[in-house]
This record gives C-alpha cells, structure tokens and sequence, in this order.
C-alpha cells in the first residue's frame, strides 16, 4: 500500500470529505495509486486525519459513485481500474452492488452526534471520582445505585421534568433492557402478568417481557399516541408506552389523553410504564411533561436513560418508582447486583453537578434542531415526490417513506454503504402494516451537519430511484 498522507485545511469552507475525495481522486488519476490498492481503513484514515469516520466514509463513497473505487464486503475499498489515461482522462464505471439477504442489523451502530460531547470535560469527572473517591471504589457498587447519582438524577428531573420523586425511588442499571428485567422483578412479586406495548415501538423491551413469560399485547399506535380504546379492550394490568416521544412515529400524547389514562390506570388498578427516552431532545417547542410530572402519587413506573443525550457506550439507565412500589424494594433488589460500572456512577453525578449536562443538552438540541431541517430540505429537494418525510420534530431519527416500489430492506443496506444509518419500519413492528412496507427510519443525528446535504446526495445516486 502505498503512503495516503492528505493535507486538510481546516479553515476552508469546502467541506472535509469534499478535499479528502479530491486528494484520494488525483492520486488516482496520477497513478500514484494503482487498481487493486487498498484505501486505508475508515477508523485508520479517521484517526490519523483527526476528523470522524462518517467524513472518511462520505469521501470513500463519493469515490466508490463515481467509479475511482469499489467496495467489498468486509475488506474494504479499493482503487478502481479506471483506465485513466496520460492526461487525466478516466473512464466511468457504475458500481454493481452485490444481491443482499440479511436485514442491515443496528445493534452495533450509532445513532447520536459524538462528536459533539466534550470527552476531555468528562475524562476530568472521572478523574476527579478516583482522585476524590478512592475509598468508594474500593467497594461494589449499591444494588440500586449510587447514592450521589441518584440525588443528582431527582434534582435533575424536578428541574427539567417536573418529575418530584426521592432518591430512594430511583433505581439504577446498565441499560434499558436491564432496567426493565429488574422492573419485571417487582410486576412479578405483584401478580401483574400482561403488558400492553405499542406497536411499532422498542421491540427489545418487549423481549424482555416475553422472555420474562409475561403475556404481551400489541397496541396500534395513532396520531395522538396509543389506542386508548384498544387499551381497554386489552385490559393489561401493565401499560407500556411513551407519551412524550413515541419511537419510531415520534408523535406526542395530548395532555387529555394523558389524563385519561391516568385514570383508567387509577381506576383498574394498573401500573404504567412510561418510557421518556431522549424526552430532552424536542426542537421545535418546549418539552411535553410526562404522565409521571401530572400526579405524582399516579401509578406510574418512570423509565429515563443517558445513552441518547451522552454517548451509547456510557450505558446508564435507571427507574423511577412508583410510591406503591417502594414496600417492594428492599425485598428484590437484595438479589441483584449492580450492572453499572461505579466509576460512571460517580463521574455522572460529579457531570451533573458541574452543570455540564444542561450545557450539553442544550447544545445538543441546538445542533439537532438544525440537522432535522437541513435533513427534512435536503430530502425534498433531492427526491422530490419520491419521498414523504414526516415525525421529524424530536427524538434522534425521522420517518420517511419511499414512494415508489421498492424493498426496504435492500435501501438500507445501500445507505448503510453510504454511511447513513437506516433501518426498515417493520423491523420494530409485531403486526406489519402493508402500508408501513416502504417506510424507513433515517437517523440522521450522527452525519456531521455540513456533510448532510452531500450524503442525501450521495444516497440518491445509490438509490437510483
């Protein structure tokens, strides 16, 4: 392989990937870089450029479009024979994306901006938990969690959320779904067996709930959120929703629906679980109160995480009980240990307390804010009537749907190509909606904003709609 050493301005208003492109495509031309020469790695080249590996992938794939490069499957790219000639010339050539039968999986991949949290900020918090707590991490960490955090997180949600609760409600695990199981644990001791979820929604916690045996029940999702008549034709002793950002649809449950199933809930003696995911992330508006900040004696079981507002790895969730559900408490959390690694326990409480979250969060929103609608214009202008774009006004993604015959699942593979993250709307479905077929959920938080309008770009080559 011969030595790729880019020179990048980061003054120019020409974006990175426009000069990383240019650089890569005079090589090529040059003959400097030979057919069959393998680019270095989006990570490598990321890394050694100081710029994100969305920015190298932009580059490599503009590359790839125009036929100086092509891509194989878990090799990487390579230059192209071009059959460039001694003035320049170059022939084109198309790409031929190979046949695929797997669904694009997103477990592994990222749907926030990381580029935008101040890593050195948090690597001072940590550094000041081991230098301030050494004691502390000398010990496991507290079942439930963290004390200091979970004083940080009842502040932090009487601010924000208008959510009034006391430390010992809270209850603190590495992730959703071990958040969930453990809330399983105290639905289980109540005699609560039957859970209504939305559908589509967070298909992973419903696992959980059947692997836990519960008995789940789909509830379709309207305009205004949950079918409240479906609802009560399901009679669930368990409610299972997300009022304030429904995922995927991201609408948002009107305050009278809101009232009204706190009082059939009241009434049945059911519990809900509201999840408030990413609630912080609403960018047109101020954010919409949760079922729990209307009453809170309601019988509702608080779901909160950080992975959406930080970064995915950092893994903190947590719940919030309900007062009817504390009794129950000191019983089942004796027979668990903490998942949460302690040194983040500590470093969160000490970034919260700094005031570093809010200054995050309103950066966040701000930068967001103007993602969605340079994604939202972008989209129309480039595909026209070819693509409905809707749910666009919170949340880390929007919905669009495809108007003209095509496989979903194939389009998200090809933007995954393009290094746009896509995932088909049936993927979060129980019950698959004809019309829902063509419908796709585009996460276009974590493209750096300037690079947007050229990765759409990009992608409607791909697609060749």
């Amino acid at each position: 392989m011969n030595s790729i050493t880019p020179t990048l301005d980061y003054d120019s208003r020409k974006p990175m990937y426009l000069q990383l492109y240019s650089y890569i495509k005079t090589e090529i031309l040059s003959g400097r870089l030979s057919a069959g020469e393998k680019l270095p790695s989006l990570r490598s080249m990321a890394a050694t450029l100081k710029i994100s590996i969305t920015t190298v992938e932009l580059a490599y794939n503009q590359l790839t479009v125009e036929g100086y490069t092509v891509s194989r499957e878990k090799s990487g790219y390579f230059v192209n024979n071009t059959g460039a000639s001694s003035n320049g010339g170059s022939a084109y050539y198309t790409p031929v994306l190979d046949s695929v039968k797997n669904t694009p999986q997103d477990n592994n991949q990222m749907y926030s901006d990381a580029a935008l949290f101040d890593f050195v900020k948090w690597k001072k918090c940590l550094n000041f938990v081991i230098n301030e707590y050494p004691e502390r991490l000398a010990y496991e960490a507290s079942p439930q969690g963290e004390d200091l955090l979970r004083n940080q997180i009842s502040q932090y949600l009487y601010m924000t959320r208008s959510v009034v609760c006391t430390p010992d409600q809270i209850i603190i695990a590495a992730g959703t779904q071990q958040i969930i199981n453990l809330a399983c644990s105290f639905l289980s001791v109540m005699n609560m067996t039957k859970i209504a979820y939305e559908d589509p929604g967070y298909l992973p916690a419903v696992s959980v709930f059947k692997d836990r045996g519960f008995n789940t029940v789909p509830i379709t999702i309207t305009d205004t959120g949950a079918s409240l008549d479906e609802i009560k034709a399901a009679s669930p002793s368990v409610i299972c929703v997300s009022p304030s950002i429904q995922f995927p649809h991201g609408t948002v449950m009107p305050i009278g629906k809101r009232r009204e199933l706190l009082r059939y809930a009241a009434a049945t003696g059911s519990i809900i679980i509201e999840d408030d995911y990413a609630s912080e992330l609403r960018y047109f508006g101020k954010p919409v109160p949760p079922l729990k900040s209307l009453d809170s004696n309601a019988p509702v079981l608080y779901l909160g995480s950080f992975s959406s507002l930080l970064f995915p790895s950092i893994k903190i969730s947590y719940m919030v009980l309900p007062v009817s559900m504390l009794p129950y408490s000191g019983t089942i959390m004796k027979n668990y240990s903490q998942t949460c690694s302690k040194t983040e326990q500590l470093a969160l409480a000490a970034y919260m307390e700094k005031g570093l979250l809010h200054t995050h969060v309103k950066k966040l929103r701000n930068l967001y804010a103007q993602k969605v609608n340079l994604a939202a214009a972008s989209l129309s202008e480039i595909f026209g009537n070819r693509i409905t774009v809707f749910s666009r006004d919170s949340g880390l993604n929007m919905l669009i749907r495809v108007n003209v015959e095509s496989d979903a699942d194939m389009l998200c593979h090809i933007a995954a190509d393009c290094g746009i993250n896509m995932v088909p709307l049936h993927k979060y479905q129980t019950n698959k909606k004809e019309e829902d077929k063509s419908t796709l959920i585009f996460y276009y938080s974590n493209i750096p904003l300037d690079d947007i309008p050229a990765a759409i770009k990009i992608l409607s080559v791909k697609w060749n709609l």
